[in-house]
C-alpha cells in the first residue's frame, strides 16, 4: 500500500503504529497485520516487534489492525497483511494483472461523484496513453456501488415482505373476527345474564374487545419468538448478524393490538347490543 492508505480507508489499530513516511518512501521491511492474522500466527502473544516471512522475505510487525468482523459491504482488515508499496515492488510486479493492482481515491467534500469519475477517467486514459477512439482498458468502480445494489435488494425484499404481510394481516384479521363471533354465539346466555344483572353495553363491548386484543398480542408474541429463533439460525448459518430490535418488537405488538381492535370490534359491538331476555333464552 502507498503511504496515504490511512487517508483513504478508515481503520483503527489495536496495537503498535502505522508506517512512517520514511519507511514508506525507503521501502523498509515492516508490516501492519490484521487481527485474524495476528491471532493465527501469534496466539496469546504480542506480535509487535516479531517477524513474519512473506515470499522468503522477513518483515517486522509494527502494528495490528483492530478487529472489524465480517462485512457484506466492504473488505475487512482482519485477514490482511499491509506493507509499504516500495517494499512490495521487490516481491511482485505491482503492474501485473495477476496481483490485482488497484488505485483507491477519496473524493473531496465539495466534489460530486460524477465529476470525480470524469476526472479519474481522463487521468487514467492519459496515464494509459489511450487515443480518443480507443476504448478504456481499465475499470472505475464506486465504493458505494455495492451499497446501492444491496439497498435495492433489501428494498425489493421489503416490498414483497410488505405485500405478504398485508395479506397475512387480512387473513389473520378474518380469523380473529370469526373466533370472536363464535365466542359471542357460545356465550350469548352468559351475556344475557350479565346484562340482566346490570352490566352496561360498554362493559360487554370492552370485555370482548379486550379478549380479541389479548388473543392477537399472544399471537404476535409467538410470532416474534419464532422470528427471533429464525434470526439466530440465519446468523449462525450465514455468518451475518441479524437482530430483532426493540423497535421491531414494539411495531409487532402494536400492529397485533390494532388487528385485535379492528377484528374484534364488530363481534364485540354485536354482543353489546344483544337483548338480555332473548340472550338468556338462547342455548348458545
Amino acid at each position: 500500500m502507498s503511504h496515504d492508505f490511512d487517508k483513504i480507508k478508515a481503520f483503527e489499530l489495536s496495537d503498535g503504529r502505522y508506517f512512517t513516511e520514511v519507511e514508506s518512501e525507503t521501502g523498509r521491511p515492516v508490516t501492519v497485520i490484521g487481527a485474524e492474522v495476528a491471532s493465527s500466527l501469534f496466539e496469546n502473544q504480542d506480535p509487535i516487534g516479531k517477524n513474519i516471512t512473506i515470499m522468503g522475505r522477513k518483515l517486522t510487525v509494527i502494528g495490528t489492525f483492530k478487529r472489524e468482523g465480517t462485512s457484506l459491504l466492504e473488505t475487512s482488515n482482519d485477514d490482511v497483511v499491509v506493507l509499504p508499496l516500495n517494499y512490495g515492488r521487490n516481491l511482485v510486479n505491482i503492474k501485473s494483472d495477476n496481483v490485482g493492482p488497484f488505485i483507491k481515491a477519496k473524493v473531496k467534500d465539495n466534489v460530486s461523484n460524477e465529476q470525480a469519475m470524469d476526472d479519474l477517467k481522463s487521468a487514467m486514459r492519459s496515464i494509459r496513453r489511450l487515443r480518443p477512439i480507443e476504448d478504456d482498458n481499465f475499470a472505475l468502480n464506486e465504493s458505494n456501488l455495492l451499497t446501492k445494489n444491496v439497498a435495492i435488494m433489501f428494498d425489493t425484499i421489503s416490498m414483497f415482505g410488505g405485500i405478504i404481510g398485508i395479506f397475512s394481516v387480512i387473513v389473520g384479521g378474518f380469523g380473529i373476527a370469526n373466533i370472536m363471533f363464535v365466542s359471542v354465539r357460545e356465550r350469548t346466555s352468559q351475556i344475557g345474564i350479565q346484562k340482566a344483572l346490570g352490566a352496561k353495553n360498554y362493559f360487554i363491548l370492552l370485555q370482548f374487545l379486550i379478549e380479541s386484543i389479548v388473543l392477537c398480542i399472544i399471537g404476535g408474541i409467538i410470532g416474534l419468538i419464532i422470528i427471533y429463533i429464525l434470526a439466530l439460525v440465519a446468523t449462525k448459518a450465514m455468518d451475518f448478524d441479524m437482530t430483532l430490535t426493540l423497535e421491531n418488537i414494539v411495531w409487532g405488538i402494536g400492529i397485533s393490538a390494532t388487528i385485535g381492535i379492528v377484528s374484534g370490534f364488530i363481534p364485540a359491538w354485536s354482543a353489546s347490543k344483544l337483548d338480555p331476555v332473548e340472550a338468556i333464552r338462547s342455548n348458545g
